[in-house]
């Protein structure tokens, strides 16, 4: 027999208004339109980070540090670790339309990027940010 519960809001035990609310893998979110679905955990990004042309972080979440590798090419620490290097980076060079970034490598622990000029593939410094999505360890 399956069951429903409805309410408006989930407090703690106090009734403060804060909770700790966790969810199964097997979660599943019903889209805008209510026809489509898809796992709750699978559409989170795993990690992101905001970081100037030194590699130095700006902001993120789930990436402990960075390193700067040489000129356009970053490593990103993860705090937690991925499930295997098969996940997805995407990111962007934030100063310039002109520079583009590519995922240089992937391990369940670290991402590289490297950030080059669309004309010349020369690489470049700039300030940059990324997403990560896929499988947590």
């Amino acid at each position: 027999m399956t069951s429903q519960l409805n309410v408006d809001t989930i407090v703690d035990k106090a009734g403060s208004g804060g909770t700790n609310v966790k969810i199964g893998n097997t979660s599943v979110t019903v889209a805008e339109g209510g026809s489509a679905t898809t796992t709750t955990v699978q559409g989170l990004n795993k990690a992101w980070h905001l970081a100037g042309n030194d590699s130095a972080l700006t902001d993120s979440f789930n990436v402990s540090g960075g390193t700067d590798n040489g000129t356009g090419d970053y490593s990103y620490a993860l705090s937690n670790s991925m499930n295997s290097a098969n996940y997805s980076v995407a990111g962007v060079c934030a100063e310039d339309a002109t520079r583009n970034q590519h995922t240089k490598a992937r391990a369940t622990g670290s991402y590289t990027v490297k950030h080059a000029n669309l004309d010349n593939e020369a690489a470049r410094d700039c300030a940059n940010s990324s997403n990560v999505c896929g499988d947590l360890a």
